[in-house]
């Protein structure tokens, strides 16, 4: 189906008619998602700075109200908002495919990430560029398709073909029908030009090498300050507090860190992660072997965001090269 550029709008606000409608735009010169109020969409060019998991996984959460007296008053707070994330890349996608499986299996269900999910769609965009810095495809990505989307959109010069890839994606596209009309199709060209050295044993390989010396090497340069998890995807570490007014509060979660030196901290004192080599340790380990030891799947979605914005350019991509001629 083909969407008219001129109808974006026009199709945004039908979709804004029973939801929170997301869409890539500038806040204080950093482009990321934002709630859409009717502004012009401009879904091409780099991908956005920070990646949309705010929108499912906030940065930070009420969890809980809580009253305390002769009896203790515990409510959940529930959010059923229904949400719409328009022009979603391959990469972004895919980190919530990821971010399913660590709030969905394993035998336990967030019930705050998973209304947020359940109430969420996604239409992607295939890229129709790619940023110095991006390598999904050598992580097993396609830029041009993201497969866990309900909708995906491609650039036909002055429309966007649209296909459904869920029910809930067709019911969608059911909304605006009156501004579809059939046909169109769009060449899926878009590669990455960085590649990297992601081969399949990169998993097990990384499992071997826990006590090896490239970690003193790689983790020299790193300053500790945590950019690169706040601007990954498919970071998810939390810290929950309490804001306490009296005898009334509220349980909430905030987005933490495992680079930070506070987050490994045990109640004793002891740290097992005491310097900045076990905490990089840890990420790349997460990112490139501990996750898929756990759920099958890498947590790397390749977008770069993390090589881009490191102020000491630490490089993961480097890193997973240099892991690749290491003999073991």
């Amino acid at each position: 189906m083909l969407l008219k550029k001129s109808d974006i709008t026009k199709a945004l606000e039908i979709l804004a008619a029973d939801a929170s409608v997301f869409v890539p735009g500038q806040v204080a010169d950093v482009k990321r998602f934002m709630l859409w109020d009717g502004q012009e969409v401009e879904l091409g060019g780099d991908n956005t700075t920070l990646p949309p998991k705010d929108i499912l996984f906030p940065c930070t959460e009420k969890m809980y109200n809580y009253k305390l007296g002769k009896s203790i008053e515990i409510k959940e707070v529930v959010d059923n908002t229904k949400q719409v994330i328009f022009g979603i890349r391959p990469c972004d996608a895919r980190s919530i495919f990821l971010m399913d499986k660590v709030f969905f299996e394993k035998g336990f269900v967030d019930s705050f990430y998973k209304r947020k999910r359940e109430n969420t769609l996604l239409f992607a965009y295939g890229c129709d560029t790619v940023c110095r810095t991006c390598f999904c495809d050598s992580m097993g990505l396609d830029p041009n398709d993201a497969p866990n989307a309900d909708v995906m959109m491609h650039d036909a010069g002055d429309a966007l073909v649209m296909e459904a890839y869920t029910e809930a994606g067709k019911a969608a596209l059911e909304k605006i029908g009156d501004l579809l009309s059939e046909g169109g199709t769009a060449e899926k060209t878009t590669a990455c030009e960085l590649k990297v050295n992601a081969t399949d044993d990169l998993p097990e390989k990384l499992g071997k090498m826990f006590e090896h010396p490239i970690w003193d090497e790689v983790t020299r340069a790193c300053l500790g300050c945590a950019t690169c998890t706040y601007v990954c995807p498919t970071c998810y570490c939390f810290d929950i507090d309490s804001d306490n007014h009296g005898a009334e509060g509220t349980k909430y979660r905030c987005w933490d860190s495992c680079m930070f030196s506070d987050y490994s901290r045990m109640a004793g004192g002891h740290n097992p992660r005491p310097t900045k080599k076990e905490r990089v340790r840890n990420r790349y380990m997460h990112k490139l072997s501990f996750f898929h030891d756990r759920y099958g799947e890498m947590l790397c979605v390749g977008c770069g965001r993390c090589v881009e914005k490191c102020p000491a350019h630490m490089d993961i991509t480097t890193f997973i090269d240099k892991v690749a001629e290491v003999e073991i």
